[in-house]
């Protein structure tokens, strides 16, 4: 070919990538619908603590990344002074946390409602397994651990003194990071304690504890921790709280048939041993329970009372302004959950 030709040829060239892209831009592939799987969707930050009584919130995460409704993502702490703070500054808009908590940001003004409780059952005391105790009583002088003096737990326990005649003062109480409590205990810095799964199950199996009681032995259908929203998420978003609750509701009833799988699901977001986790949900199975989770207002306020004679609020509460049940469904099924290798 010769020189004299390359113009022409380039000409033709580009006329023809130039019909090529009218031809295109005549479908307006700018107007087609973005396939479901791909298409960008409301999310919201769920903060949770590496606890069995938190365990449907990485459910519902995981349940989420397939579904069409809200992306539910969760965010681990490690204490609740940082998740509070971190709803007072307004970065988080619903949490797991435990009850007189939620209950004492209301008395401080911070404007967040309970919609859903997240489990029942699922703390347990443990003491030295070197240790002659049988009951609260053998417990005197000794030191014991509790997670907060906000926590359920520590309410539990008073009463339990009080039904058993006990002097308060009668049993040292030191406040620990539940992860610290197995090897305080394991190192004889403490002598009991009490608190959510599964850092009581890691003495027993590490030889260092037994358990002296059950929650549900103490107290029948023992609430530890809620789900608390703020008033602006439901104003701003209740479609939002209506697909969380509801994801939460869906998990805790596919967890309660599904325990073993429900272990192998939650574990890395706990970063917890497998085997740890799956011990706590099946020995015995009724450890902890995630049905019955709608709040009712006369053990709420059973729980704002205990409070109050403890110390922790300054007033009396009326939970008939704290408890939303709106967003909770009538109907609750188990959540579809594709986890490879299940059964």
């Amino acid at each position: 070919m010769s020189a004299i030709s390359w113009p022409f040829v380039r000409w033709g060239v580009g006329a023809i990538a130039f019909v090529a892209v009218l031809a295109t831009l005549r479908f307006h592939p700018w107007q087609r619908p973005i396939p479901v799987a791909s298409a960008l969707r409301e999310t919201l930050a769920v903060g949770f603590l590496p606890v069995t009584c938190h365990l449907t919130c990485p459910v519902t995460d995981y349940a989420s990344r397939t579904s069409h409704a809200t992306r539910f993502e969760s965010q681990r702490f490690t204490d609740f002074p940082t998740v509070v703070e971190t709803v007072k500054s307004g970065r988080l808009d619903a949490t797991f946390m435990i009850a007189p908590l939620a209950m004492k940001l209301r008395e401080q003004g911070v404007k967040v409602r309970i919609a859903y409780l997240g489990h029942r059952d699922g703390s347990t005391v443990i003491v030295r397994k070197d240790l002659a105790a049988r009951s609260l009583r053998d417990l005197e002088g000794r030191v014991f651990a509790i997670p907060s003096k906000y926590s359920n737990q520590y309410l539990v326990i008073r009463k339990l003194m009080k039904d058993e005649n006990l002097d308060p003062g009668a049993i040292r109480f030191v406040e620990l990071p539940p992860p610290d409590m197995p090897g305080a205990l394991a190192s004889q810095a403490i002598d009991a304690y009490f608190v959510g799964e599964p850092h009581a199950a890691r003495a027993e199996l590490d030889g260092s504890g037994r358990v002296l009681y059950h929650a549900k032995d103490i107290w029948p259908r023992f609430i530890s921790c809620v789900l608390v929203v703020t008033e602006r998420l439901i104003a701003e978003r209740p479609a939002a709280v209506r697909d969380l609750v509801r994801g939460i509701a869906e998990s805790g009833e596919w967890a309660e048939t599904h325990r073993v799988d429900a272990a192998r699901l939650v574990s890395p977001y706990f970063r917890q041993d497998e085997s740890l986790i799956r011990y706590v949900l099946t020995q015995p199975p009724d450890r902890v329970s995630y049905r019955m989770l709608t709040p009712r207002d006369e053990e709420m306020q059973a729980i704002a009372d205990m409070a109050l004679e403890a110390g922790i609020l300054e007033r009396r509460l009326d939970v008939r302004g704290l408890v939303d049940r709106a967003f909770i469904p009538s109907d609750i099924a188990p959540a579809r959950i594709d986890l490879p290798g299940s059964n």
